[in-house]
Order: C-alpha cells, then structure tokens, then sequence
C-alpha cells in the first residue's frame, strides 16, 4: 500500500516538474528565474537544478515501479 502512494506522489510531482521545464516557447521555469541566462553555461542555475529533480523524481518513480512489480509476482 506504502508503494502506491509514493507512485501516486511521484507521479504527480514528475508531472509538474515537467510542466515547469522550459519549452521552445518558455515556460513555468521562467516563474523561478530560468528566463536569465547564465553567463558561462547555455542555461540557467534554476533550469539545471530543475532538469537534475526531474532526473531523481524520475528515478524514484521507476524505482516504486519496479518494486510494485515485483511486490504483486511475490504475492500472487
């Protein structure tokens, strides 16, 4: 039951944390400063640290997968 809710939850932050990424047109990450470029990089501070808690939040969300999986052929 514990790993249900915890893939609900990432999946509902995985959803908005992609909505928020910047698109061809902008995005929500402007909100949050992604629209200032950075001087040294081609993106911003905010949109790297934005694109690095997506990757773990994906992570996580294929982590509670795969154990739900393997919760379900344990207990059948």
């Amino acid at each position: 039951m514990g790993f249900s809710i915890a893939l609900i939850i990432f999946s509902l932050l995985l959803l908005l944390l992609v909505l928020m990424h910047k698109g061809k047109g902008g995005g929500l990450s402007d909100m949050f400063g992604g629209g200032m470029q950075s001087t040294v990089g081609g993106s911003s501070v905010a949109e790297r640290n934005l694109d690095r808690i997506t990757v773990v939040i994906g992570l996580l969300w294929f982590a509670c997968i795969v154990t739900l999986g393997i919760v379900m052929k344990v207990n059948n």
